[in-house]
Parts: C-alpha cells; structure tokens; sequence
C-alpha cells in the first residue's frame, strides 16, 4: 500500500473514515452510554433532555478540541522528522513544547495568565522563541543540519524543562495552576478554546503544506535541492514557523502532551513512505484519532473520575509503538 498511487488514496480515505469512528464513539460513550440515535437527536434537534445537554455541552466540545490539537500535534511531529531526518524527533524533544510550558509558567507567576487567550499568548511566544532559538544555536559554523537541531533541541528542553520546575516548585500558586495543565487533557476545554486556538492552528497547518512539498526535496539533501532551485533557509523558516505555530496551539489548548508527534509521524511514515505530500495529511488524520481515543479511553476507565488523555497515551502508546519500531525498520 505504501508505494502505489491507488492504495494512498484509499488509506487516506480509511484513515478519515476512523477519525469518524472515533469522534462518533466519543459522543456516544463515557460515564454514560448513549445510542447512536440519541447522539443524532442531540446533534439535529436539540431538546434539553439530560442526554442533549451531555453530548452538546460536553462531550462534543472536548471532542472537537480533541481533533484540532491531534491534528496540529501530529503535523508538527512529522515536520519533525522531516527536517531532522530523526524518526525519534518530535516537539517535546526539539524543545518546543518545553519553551510553550515555560512561558505558560512564567505567565501564572507574573500574573499575565488568566483565561484561555493569554495561556495562547504565552504559549505561542515561548513556542516560536524556543523554535528559531534552537535554529540559530545549530545554525553556527556551518549551518543547521539535522543532527545539529536534534542535539540543540534537547539540550534546550532540559534546560527550559529545569527551569520549569525551578519556579513550580518555588510557587505554590503557580504550581496550583500549573499542575493540572501540565498533565495533558482535553476535559474541560469547550468551543471558546478551540475558537481561541484555531487560527493558530489554520496558518500552521497551511504552512505545513506548503512546506511539504519543500521537505521532498530536502530529503534529497541540501545541495541537490539547492540545485533544483530550493532556497534551503528559506525552507528551513517556513518548516520551524509551522512547527512553533502548530505545538503552540495544542500547547496552550490541552498542556504539553508528549509522544503523540512521535506516534503521528512514525505510523504515517510506516503506511505511506518518505512522500511528505501524503504524510501530512495522514499524520493529521492519525493525530486525531490517537488523542480522542486516548480521552475517551481515559472516561471508561476512569470510573467516577477519568486518566487523562496525556497519560493513557505514555501507559498505552508508548509500549505499543516499542512493539512496532522493534518489529519493523524504521522509514525516513
């Protein structure tokens, strides 16, 4: 299926036909099950009934946040990979989920953070900064090669990680508002967040396709893509500026969910090739399945409360794709 013309089309289109599955599921299931025709009814004829309210004011809010964040995740994972030419790389280890977290924090203390909006501001900020911070430390000598970014990405996640943790732990109240968010979930989080975020998450995802075809011709390496007429820092710009855009808008929505870049682009790699035409819708497609089912996975088993879609994806995921990353080799 990975290498022909007909079988990507048809993998793109069972890909959104279980992103339908899933957003339907999670309307329908949680503490309370509800049938497929009282998910229609609530949706199309809305009543007040105990079940309308549930799937209107609950569960299709998180579920549509649920989508967005996995799609810019998964986006931004496979850009990643792309740019670092790591199958490993993803935004918590290029740092730019780190510097998304530390402006967020820094924001609690100083008391700029205060709604949805602001967490975007912040987030944002931190996310481009860490972005083209870490392209420039691995820009100097001889320019940002791959392994550069990776290295340099990490290093400035463990530096901004540690500097998180410096403040929470010396803030009571910044840690108070911190350490849910930090957790990852999407619980709570209505249309007025996905509104917030959206653009954000619109001009990322167009420069990602823009960058795609870009990422083809890196992958060639930069000389022969500089001699098809490819200006490389430009690229480069265009890939770093999707990449902070799309982490910031998952950031600041649901808090700095890890893996789920990593898993996105790993399995969209594994299904459709190196071609990154076809690898960003499907990491889209493949990020929003994997944290909507992570959320509603969380709710069955949660009991009263629920696990959060952060953590059941590091319990489930991570040994599932130990499993395939072992079993198979990886594709770049």
């Amino acid at each position: 299926m990975r290498g022909g013309w007909v079988g990507r089309p048809v993998a793109l289109g069972l890909l959104v036909v279980g992103v339908v599955v899933v957003f339907a599921a999670s309307l329908a299931l949680g503490s309370r099950w509800l049938g497929m025709g009282a998910v229609w009814h609530a949706l199309t004829a809305d009543s007040g009934s105990d079940a309308d309210v549930i799937v209107r004011s609950l569960r299709l809010p998180r579920t549509t946040v649920g989508v967005l964040v996995g799609a810019c995740l998964g986006v931004a994972g496979a850009l990643m990979q792309g740019h670092t030419r790591n199958a490993l790389a993803e935004p918590g280890i290029f740092g730019v989920s780190a510097g998304a977290a530390f402006a967020v924090v820094l924001g609690l203390q100083v008391g700029v953070v205060e709604s949805v909006g602001s967490t975007v501001w912040c987030a944002l900020i931190g996310a481009l900064i860490a972005t083209f911070g870490v392209q420039r430390l691995a820009s100097r000598g001889s320019g940002a090669s791959p392994v550069g970014l990776a290295l340099t990405g990490a290093a400035v996640a463990a530096l901004l990680g540690a500097m998180t943790s410096a403040i929470v732990l010396l803030d009571a109240n910044t840690l108070d508002g911190y350490r849910f968010w930090a957790v990852g979930s999407v619980a709570g989080r209505g249309f007025d967040v996905a509104g917030q975020v959206l653009p954000f998450a619109v001009i990322g995802l167009l420069l990602a396709a823009i960058n795609a075809r870009d990422l083809d011709l890196l992958a060639l390496g930069d000389d022969v893509a500089a001699g098809l007429g490819l200006s490389i820092k430009r690229a480069r710009l265009v890939g770093l500026l999707a990449i902070g855009l799309l982490t910031a808008a998952g950031v600041a929505a649901c808090g700095p969910i890890g893996f789920l870049g990593l898993l996105a682009g790993h399995v969209a790699r594994r299904i459709f090739g190196a071609r990154n035409s076809w690898l960003v819708p499907a990491s889209a497609l493949i990020g929003a399945a994997a944290l909507v089912t992570a959320d509603l996975v969380g709710r069955l088993v949660g009991g009263a409360g629920e696990v959060q879609a952060g953590v059941v994806l590091g319990i489930v995921g991570a040994p599932l794709f130990v499993m395939v990353v072992r079993r198979r080799a990886v594709v770049l």
